[in-house]
C-alpha cells in the first residue's frame, strides 16, 4: 500500500519548509517525503498579500489541501456569502486536491443580526439537521464546482434532539449530497474518552478504542477522502483536542486499523497550539508513513 501523507503547514515554517525543500540533501525532509501540505483557508482570503504571496510559492513544489474552520455547514442561518466568495476566489487560484470543513454550526441569528460563534459547535444527529446541512453543503459545492470534504467534530457537549449515530449521518450526507468525508481519528478517540468520563464507564466492554473501531467500521469506505491525526491532552475532567503535541499510542493503534478498513487514503499531521520545531511535524510524518506502508 503506498501512502500519501502530509502536514499542516502553519506560519512559523512557512519559509523554513522553502527553504529546505530547495536542499535535496535535507535528510528528515526526504524521510518524510511529504506528499502535500494542508493549510486553514481563512488566513489566505484576500486579493494579495505576502500570505497568498507563500501559499503560492508552497503550491509550486506541494498539492495544497484547503482546510476550512467558518463554513458552518451545520448553520440553519444558511452561509455566510462573503465567506463562500472567498473561498471560491481562493479556490480558483490555488486549485487544491481536496476542500473540507466541519460537520458543525457557528452562525444564527440574534436580534435580527447574523451572528458567528467564532468555534466549531455541535449539532444534533437528526433529520432536520441533516436536511439543513446537506442544503448548505450542496451549496457550497455548486459554488465551488467541486466536492468537498466534511470533517467529523470533536464535541464537548452533547445536542438534544439526534435520532440517529453520528456514522449513519456522516454516510447519509455523503450519499445525498456526493461529498467526501474526512475522518479525524483523534477527533473519534476524544470522543470516546469524554463519553467514557461522564458516564463514569470503567468497564473493559467500554473500551475507548473498541468503540473508535466500531466507529470507523461503520463509515463507508469509498467516502473517505483525507485522514486527520493529532494530539491532545487529557485535563482529567474533560479531553481537549488541542492539536498540540505528539499524536497519542492509542490514536496510532485506531489510524492503523482506519488504514485496513479505509484503505490507501491522504493522512495529515495537525499541529496548532504550541507549534514545534519543523523537524518533530516531519518525524511525525515519517512515523505516520511507517503505518502506512
Amino acid at each position: 500500500m503506498q501512502s500519501n501523507i502530509g502536514i499542516g503547514w502553519r506560519h512559523p515554517h512557512y519559509q523554513e519548509l522553502l527553504e529546505r525543500k530547495s536542499q535535496p540533501d535535507d535528510p528528515l525532509l526526504n524521510s518524510a517525503k511529504l506528499d502535500f501540505l494542508e493549510v486553514h483557508s481563512e488566513n489566505f482570503f484576500g486579493a494579495g498579500g505576502a500570505a497568498l504571496a507563500v501559499l503560492r510559492e508552497g503550491r509550486a513544489h506541494y498539492p495544497i489541501s484547503l482546510h476550512g474552520v467558518g463554513l458552518a455547514l451545520g448553520s440553519a442561518a444558511g452561509l455566510d456569502r462573503w465567506h463562500l466568495d472567498q473561498l471560491a476566489a481562493l479556490v480558483a487560484h490555488i486549485d487544491p486536491i481536496r476542500v473540507s470543513d466541519h460537520a458543525c454550526f457557528a452562525r444564527g441569528n440574534y436580534n435580527n443580526q447574523a451572528i458567528h460563534a467564532a468555534d466549531l459547535l455541535p449539532i444534533p444527529f437528526s433529520h432536520e439537521a441533516l436536511n439543513v446541512m446537506c442544503t448548505n453543503v450542496q451549496q457550497v459545492q455548486d459554488r465551488l464546482k467541486r466536492r468537498i470534504a466534511v470533517e467529523n467534530l470533536s464535541a464537548y457537549v452533547t445536542c438534544e434532539g439526534s435520532e440517529m449515530p453520528e456514522t449513519a449521518f456522516l454516510n447519509a450526507l455523503a450519499q445525498r449530497t456526493g461529498c467526501q468525508l474526512l475522518i479525524d481519528v483523534n477527533n473519534i478517540y476524544v470522543n470516546a474518552l469524554n463519553d467514557q468520563i461522564y458516564s463514569q464507564i470503567n468497564d473493559l466492554s467500554n473500551d475507548p478504542l473498541t468503540q473508535c473501531m466500531a466507529w470507523i467500521d461503520a463509515i463507508h469506505p469509498s467516502r473517505v477522502a483525507e485522514i486527520h491525526l493529532a494530539g491532545h491532552i487529557d485535563c482529567g475532567d474533560i479531553v481537549i483536542d488541542d492539536h498540540g503535541s505528539r499524536v497519542k499510542p492509542p490514536v496510532w493503534a485506531l489510524y492503523q486499523h482506519t488504514l485496513r478498513r479505509f484503505g490507501n487514503t491522504p493522512t495529515l499531521i495537525e499541529w496548532d497550539t504550541d507549534i514545534p520545531a519543523l523537524d518533530v511535524l516531519l518525524a511525525e510524518a515519517a512515523t505516520a508513513r511507517s503505518y502506512a506502508v
